[in-house]
């Protein structure tokens, strides 16, 4: 098998549509990754999510939304299905990838990673959907946030890691 990546810009994801999503890509960016469902008690939380997005990814947000069924079957639509709820419900925008597990023997390498840099109260594992890890610029697990931390919990932290706005700067 493949050895344990260095970095997390040596990691890469597939999207939705079948295509490599390099995290090489994102060097340079804040980067939100969110395990995300469909049926869950915190599936509204896509609509924060969507304006985080939408606010900061001129600044330099990353956000990727990497579906999973490991937590009540609660994302068990096919990719199309997912990337429509998402558009139709939500507005979502920021890019989605294939279905993954996020803990255990078949956990994507994404989450292994994440999980190793960023303990939450002692444990590694990914306790339910919508767990969010925020990646700094340099591809440091800065942050780790449970599933009840909505947007309005993240954005304090996010501002601390992007570049300032233009009307900010002195």
């Amino acid at each position: 098998m493949s050895t344990t990546p260095s970095s997390f810009y040596d990691l890469s994801a597939i999207s939705n549509k079948g295509k490599p999503i390099p995290f090489s890509d994102f060097k340079g960016k804040v980067v939100l990754v969110v395990n995300v469902a469909s049926q869950c008690g915190f599936t509204k939380q896509y609509a924060g999510l969507e304006e985080l997005n939408k606010k900061y990814r001129d600044r330099g947000l990353q956000m990727i939304g990497f579906p999973c069924n490991q937590f009540g079957g609660q994302e068990p639509g096919s990719a199309e299905e997912i990337e429509s709820f998402c558009q139709v419900n939500f507005g979502v925008t920021f890019p989605l990838t294939e279905k993954v597990e996020v803990n255990g023997t078949n956990e994507h390498p994404v989450f292994h990673h994440l999980k190793s840099q960023k303990k939450w109260f002692g444990l590694s594992r990914v306790k339910w959907n919508f767990e969010k890890f925020l990646i700094d610029t340099e591809g440091n697990v800065a942050e780790r946030f449970s599933s009840t931390s909505d947007a309005s919990a993240i954005e304090p932290y996010l501002l601390t890691l992007l570049p300032k706005a233009e009307s900010q700067k002195e």
